[in-house]
């Protein structure tokens, strides 16, 4: 198990730990795009896949608990207008797909 940030002594340390925190990002971002699978599965037309208003909200509480954790609001707004356009386009996909 790697070291907490704080107790990391080394550069390798560091690296071991960012290195193990991206593979449960991916693993979480997995889990997240299972939600889009479920909700491109649910959603009963293609027009209710963009929800303007709920990205706004999306956005909104990642900056907030930024905000929560003293890192950098702009890069999380930045990080989550990505993930969130991405996830509408997966989405799409998946409306697509299963429609097929």
């Amino acid at each position: 198990m790697p070291k907490l940030p704080d107790d990391c002594q080394t550069m390798a340390e560091v690296r071991a730990g960012v290195d193990a925190l991206d593979r449960e990002l991916v693993a979480l971002l997995a889990r997240r795009f299972g939600y889009m699978r479920a909700a491109a599965r649910i959603k009963p037309s293609r027009d209710a896949v963009r929800d303007e208003d709920r990205k706004a909200s999306v956005i909104a509480a990642a900056v907030a608990e930024a905000g929560a954790h003293a890192i950098p609001a702009d890069v999380i707004a930045d990080i989550w207008e990505r993930l969130v356009e991405g996830s509408i386009a997966y989405e799409f996909g998946e409306w697509d797909r299963i429609r097929a």
